[in-house]
């Protein structure tokens, strides 16, 4: 039986917005918005919070052992390797990336990337599925609601293999990097990368990838508590409802409209 495990990454010392895991979103921490909402998802075997051993993530570990979040501790800046250790340890076939800047996560994402990665859409056997990449690929799902996931096989042969300090970082372009993609009909593109890893992308029918639904600055924290507070407590609420909102207020979409999103290109300099 294939076993999926979901490892959140998150740390304290962001460079843009320290401290904002912690940060209040409608009266939770944006980390158990995060891991409230990945849990939903069918899919999955297990969800654990990956934090770092630096000492500015010791409230992290503390929050967690208080709310029973499952957690584990690794590499402040080696976030690959951070991924690896944690997925040995959880025993995962499976292993889902998700971000703890992503409040509005939406669990039936992440059930559609992991059945492409299992095989149940039966589409094909991939060792690394996603429903965004950066560019030079093109993503039609908000910023926010991004899902990659790979088989720890090929995360061990990255884990391996892997030197260059944004492989290292971002946990997963190692995968990716330098595939053509083709696209086979409209949700849903495939290839092989230059590294022979096979690749899927899944699209969304209509564009909405210019959309920014994630947490990175004082702007975009502003723009979610707006957004939580549009559903009067639930939490439970789907990315489409999140659209339909965000079209009905379009006030919403100015607060963080002026944020530029980070790249591949952008190491953190302090683990140079």
């Amino acid at each position: 039986m294939t076993r999926v495990v979901a490892i959140i990454q998150g740390r304290m010392s962001s460079s843009r917005l320290p401290g904002k895991i912690l940060a209040d979103i409608a009266g939770q921490p944006m980390l158990t918005r995060v891991f409230t909402r990945t849990s939903r998802a069918q899919t999955l075997d297990e969800v654990i919070f990956a934090t770092t051993t630096d000492a500015s993530d010791d409230p992290v570990a503390e929050y967690c052992d208080f709310s029973g979040i499952p957690y584990t501790r690794g590499s402040l800046f080696d976030v690959l390797d951070r991924y690896y250790q944690a997925a040995l340890q959880a025993k995962a076939d499976v292993v889902v990336r998700i971000t703890a800047d992503c409040p509005v996560i939406d669990p039936e994402l992440i059930d559609n990337v992991v059945n492409a990665v299992t095989g149940k859409l039966e589409i094909g056997n991939f060792d690394f599925v996603a429903n965004r990449l950066p560019p030079p690929w093109n993503r039609t799902y908000p910023i926010g609601l991004d899902v990659e996931a790979c088989t720890f096989k090929a995360l061990k042969k990255a884990w391996q293999e892997a030197k260059e300090p944004q492989h290292r970082e971002h946990a997963m372009p190692y995968f990716y990097e330098g595939v053509q993609l083709t696209t086979i009909h409209r949700t849903l593109s495939t290839g092989i990368s230059p590294r022979g890893f096979n690749i899927a992308l899944l699209h969304h029918t209509t564009d909405f990838g210019d959309y920014r639904w994630t947490v990175d600055t004082p702007e975009d924290l502003e723009f979610m508590r707006q957004v939580y507070s549009r559903f009067d407590g639930r939490d439970d609420f789907t990315w489409k409802e999140v659209l339909d909102v965000v079209h009905d207020n379009p006030e919403l979409a100015e607060i963080n409209a002026g944020v530029q999103h980070k790249t591949l290109k952008d190491i953190d300099e302090r683990a140079l």
